[in-house]
C-alpha cells in the first residue's frame, strides 16, 4: 500500500483537496476553483492536474499513493456512477471513477459529498469513536451522512441520507428546492430559519432586536442567547422541526450519535438544547438515549472523508 492519498471535495465553487499520509493527517491542503461551464467539463481535467502537479512538487511517486477518494453533490454509486449533479453542471450520469482513473492512472473511489463528511466526522472529527452514526449539515441547504457500522449507507443509487427533503410540514405554501412542499430543510437550513423568523416576526408585535436589521440564522441565535423572547420562539419552532425529523430517522436507524454540522451550527450548543427538547418528546424510547454533538472538522470534514474512502 501506498504512503500517501489525496481527499477530494468537489464543490459548486471551489474544489477542495488535501494530501494525506495513510494514518489520516493532512500533509497539505489547497484550493481551485470549480469551473462549471460547458457542463463542467473542466471540473475532473483540472482536479487531475491539480493533483499531478502536487505529486510534482512534492516528488512523489503513483507508487507512494494509496488512493484518490473524491466526493461529489449528487446521488453516487459505489461503483462511481454519478446520478447528475445540477450545481456542477452534469447533466448526464457518468462514472467519476473511471474517468478520473484516466486522467490520473491513481485508483480512485467516489461518494455524496454529504455521506463523504460523515465519514470523515466520524474518523476524525465529532464522532470519533462511534461506528452508527448520522450526520446532519444545516447549511443553505439540509444534508445528511449515514454511517452504520462505520460503512457508508447510499442507497439504491447513492440517494440516501437526502434528510433535508423528508416531509414534515403539509401545510406548505412554499416550495422547496426539490419541487415538494414541507421539506425538512424549508424550516431548519440557513435559509429556512430566515423564512421561520420573518413569518414568526410578522404574526406578532412583540419588540426584538430581530427588527432592527437583518435577519440571518446567525442573528436570531444570537439574539437567543440574549435572551430574546422573539428569537426564542424561532428557535423553539426550528428545534420542533429537526427534532420531529431527527426523531423519525433514530426511530428507523437506531444510531449512537447525530453529529451537526454546517455554517449554522456555527452558533454552538445553544441549538443542541432546542433540538434535544423535541427530539426526546417525539423518539421511540429505544433510541432515546442517542447522543448528540456539534461537528468538529468544518469544511475540511469532505477531504477526510473522501481521504478515508481509501484508506482501510
Amino acid at each position: 500500500m501506498g504512503k500517501y492519498c489525496f481527499g477530494i471535495d468537489v464543490g459548486g465553487t471551489t474544489v477542495k483537496l488535501g494530501l494525506f499520509d495513510v494514518s489520516g493527517n493532512v500533509l497539505d491542503k489547497w484550493e481551485i476553483p470549480t469551473v462549471t461551464a460547458n457542463k463542467g467539463s473542466a471540473i475532473l481535467p483540472d482536479i487531475a492536474e491539480s493533483v499531478l502537479q502536487k505529486m510534482e512538487d512534492k516528488n512523489i511517486k503513483k507508487i507512494d499513493i494509496a488512493g484518490v477518494g473524491i466526493g461529489v453533490p449528487g446521488p453516487v454509486e459505489s461503483s462511481g456512477m454519478v446520478h447528475r449533479a445540477a450545481n456542477l453542471g452534469w447533466d448526464t450520469n457518468f462514472n467519476i471513477k473511471n474517468d478520473l482513473e484516466n486522467l490520473i492512472g491513481i485508483p480512485v473511489k467516489a461518494g455524496n459529498d454529504a455521506n463523504i463528511a460523515a465519514l470523515g466526522e466520524m474518523w476524525k472529527g465529532g464522532g470519533q469513536g462511534h461506528k452508527n452514526l448520522v450526520a446532519v449539515t444545516l447549511g443553505t441547504g439540509v444534508g445528511g451522512g449515514i454511517i452504520v457500522n462505520g460503512t457508508i449507507l447510499t442507497g439504491a443509487i447513492g440517494a440516501a441520507g437526502e434528510i433535508g427533503h423528508i416531509h414534515i410540514e403539509d401545510n406548505e405554501t412554499e416550495k422547496c428546492g426539490c419541487g415538494n412542499y414541507g421539506c425538512l430543510e424549508e424550516y431548519t437550513s440557513a435559509t429556512g430559519i430566515v423564512r421561520l423568523a420573518n413569518r414568526i416576526l410578522d404574526a406578532c408585535d412583540t419588540s426584538s432586536v430581530l427588527r432592527n436589521g437583518e435577519v440571518t440564522s446567525k442573528t436570531v441565535f444570537d439574539a437567543v442567547k440574549t435572551g430574546d423572547e422573539v428569537a426564542m420562539e424561532i428557535a423553539d419552532q426550528f428545534g420542533k422541526y429537526l427534532g420531529k425529523g431527527l426523531a423519525i430517522i433514530a426511530s428507523v436507524l437506531n444510531p449512537e450519535i447525530f453529529v451537526i454540522g454546517g455554517g449554522v451550527s456555527k452558533a454552538g450548543d445553544v441549538i443542541l438544547k432546542y433540538i434535544d427538547k423535541y427530539y426526546k418528546t417525539y423518539v421511540f424510547h429505544g433510541s432515546k438515549d442517542v447522543l448528540f454533538t456539534l461537528a468538529t472538522l468544518g469544511n475540511d470534514a469532505g477531504i477526510y472523508g473522501a481521504a478515508k474512502l481509501v484508506i482501510e
